[in-house]
């Protein structure tokens, strides 16, 4: 998709000390015209934190912890003369996290090669799991009103803080139905964000239903398509048209920590 972004700055000063510089943007993407406000972004990521934070797939908090060698102590607290951490984390389970088709493929490919660009018109949906044989689903029914945009954005009710310290291991959590990830395909969707661990269910012994359907697995994969995970969309951001700014960590692998952000459309 060819995408022109014409930017336009706007500085507007008041003669009242009460009002603040306002900073508009004006974005071009097939010929359509979008206005966004740069100065109220919505952060929709949450970060990886030491010890602490939203977790899943069985494996332990992460560790951020000083570096100790030769002398040197990396802890300004502890005499040192700079704080110099070493973090470990997995992409998966700890925070938002973007993944390419990688993520299921023999063969190696890097998230950082599935996004040429960072801005996508997007459609932000709240839906409701339903109850079925002993699981929370989402099907395709919840997103009849899915508008001509790039990126579909789900975020699961109830919306409560406790999504953002959450252990998901073993909780059987909500899942998408593999018919929901092929409409999507099929509208030309090119990215999914999504508040849980996983499109797909916790245990599925490999099978994968959602993570295949997105990306074509078995026909002409999609290179250019991500899903983003364990997001959290505070509940005063209402549902709607966005434009995503979606910025990924270079670091070369099928999953990176990312950090989206959404620009409500003036």
């Amino acid at each position: 998709m060819k995408v022109l972004c014409v930017i336009i700055v706007a500085a507007m000063v008041s003669c009242s000390p009460s009002k603040k510089d306002l900073m508009e943007t004006t974005l071009i993407i097939d010929g359509k015209s979008f206005s966004i406000d740069l100065d109220k972004p919505n952060d929709i990521s949450l970060a990886v934190q030491n010890n602490a934070g939203v977790g899943a797939w069985y494996i332990d908090q992460p560790k951020i912890t000083h570096v100790e060698v030769d002398g040197y102590v990396g802890k300004v607290s502890l005499g040192g003369s700079t704080n110099f951490n070493d973090v470990f984390f997995n992409p998966h389970s700890h925070g938002t996290h973007t993944e390419c088709i990688g993520h299921i493929t023999e063969e190696f490919h890097s998230v950082n090669d599935a996004l040429d660009k960072s801005f996508f018109t997007a459609q932000l949906f709240s839906v409701t799991p339903e109850d079925r044989d002993g699981d929370k689903v989402i099907t395709a029914a919840m997103f009849d009103d899915l508008k001509d945009v790039e990126v579909v954005i789900i975020r699961t009710l109830p919306n409560t803080d406790a999504k953002k310290s959450r252990n998901y291991s073993n909780t059987n959590p909500p899942y998408l139905m593999e018919e929901v990830m092929l409409r999507f395909r099929e509208s030309g969707i090119k990215h999914v964000l999504i508040d849980l661990p996983s499109v797909d269910k916790e245990r599925d012994n490999g099978a994968l239903l959602a993570h295949k359907a997105f990306w074509n697995f078995d026909g002409e994969q999609r290179m250019d398509a991500t899903i983003t995970e364990l997001i959290y969309v505070p509940s005063n951001v209402v549902d709607g048209n966005y434009i995503l700014d979606l910025q990924v960590a270079p670091i070369e692998n099928d999953a990176a920590p990312s950090r989206p952000i959404l620009y409500k459309v003036k």
